[in-house]
């Protein structure tokens, strides 16, 4: 495998490219990869760069090192304020993952705990190693996370086990959360890095315009009307404007004539 740093560089993430994907790893191992202040820019400005370039199909995310893929969040580097400044962006990160139009698989190498759970339960797929631990930690912290760590873990285990999971917040192997939903694949530990390019590479040989139609389709459900756009919007209307129809139309309208029906829906 031949991976292939870009030019641009990230203060607590790396990024590289193996052909069709693209991989971005959480790099601050020393603090369980917590998202802080500049993680959280740093994903977010990463992903709207993979979603501008055609180079990649497929987005993995993944921790540095071999313990820790992310146990949450700290409020490092921001204002002491009560008002938005002083709330961690992770919604950022989460709906960026949401609004790529490629497939993002999260690459779990150890620890996914609170705000990282939630991390991969956003991503498209998830692949983890057999020592790999799962948790929502919420309620034993004070906090919580209504929204997307609820309506994405009920869609994933169903209601019931949802909400014990968040009510009494336990440790949740591998092989458990493959067995209840919560993630698609387990591999042995030293496989993880070799299953998981396997994995994108299978999803990568897929279309990437019906991929990217299907995750908006699947978005649209909890995206509302800015699901629905993506799939209508970004992906429907730009193969529509390349038909006769949208063609005769445009041409119709610019010439003031009225528009010759013959050429609908060709």
């Amino acid at each position: 495998m031949t991976m292939e740093s870009t030019a641009v560089s990230y203060d607590t993430i790396l990024y590289a490219e193996d052909g069709p994907i693209a991989y971005l790893t959480l790099n601050r191992p020393d603090d369980g990869n917590m998202f802080n202040a500049q993680m959280c820019q740093d994903i977010r400005d990463c992903i709207d760069a993979i979603r501008r370039e055609t180079r990649t199909r497929v987005l993995v995310i993944t921790g540095a090192g071999d313990r820790f893929f992310c146990i949450g969040g700290r409020k490092d580097g921001l204002e002491d304020t009560t008002l938005y400044a002083g709330v961690l962006p992770t919604l950022d990160i989460y709906e960026s993952i949401d609004r790529l139009q490629k497939p993002v698989i999260a690459s779990v190498n150890g620890f996914a705990v609170g705000g990282g759970n939630v991390l991969q339960m956003v991503c498209d797929l998830t692949i983890a190693k057999e020592s790999a631990v799962f948790r929502q930690v919420g309620p034993m912290m004070g906090s919580f996370d209504a929204g997307f760590g609820t309506w994405y873990l009920e869609d994933l285990v169903g209601k019931k086990k949802a909400k014990e999971l968040w009510f009494t917040n336990p440790k949740i192997s591998a092989a458990e959360a493959l067995a209840m939903g919560l993630i698609n694949r387990v591999v042995e530990d030293g496989r993880l890095a070799e299953e998981t390019r396997k994995l994108a590479l299978e999803v990568a040989e897929r279309g990437a315009f019906a991929l990217a139609a299907i995750k908006g389709a699947f978005n649209a459900r909890h995206g509302g009307v800015g699901g629905l756009a993506r799939l209508s919007h970004d992906l429907l209307l730009r193969a529509y404007l390349d038909s006769d129809e949208a063609k005769e139309l445009g041409a119709a309208f610019g010439e003031k004539r009225k528009p010759d029906p013959d050429k609908f829906g060709h």
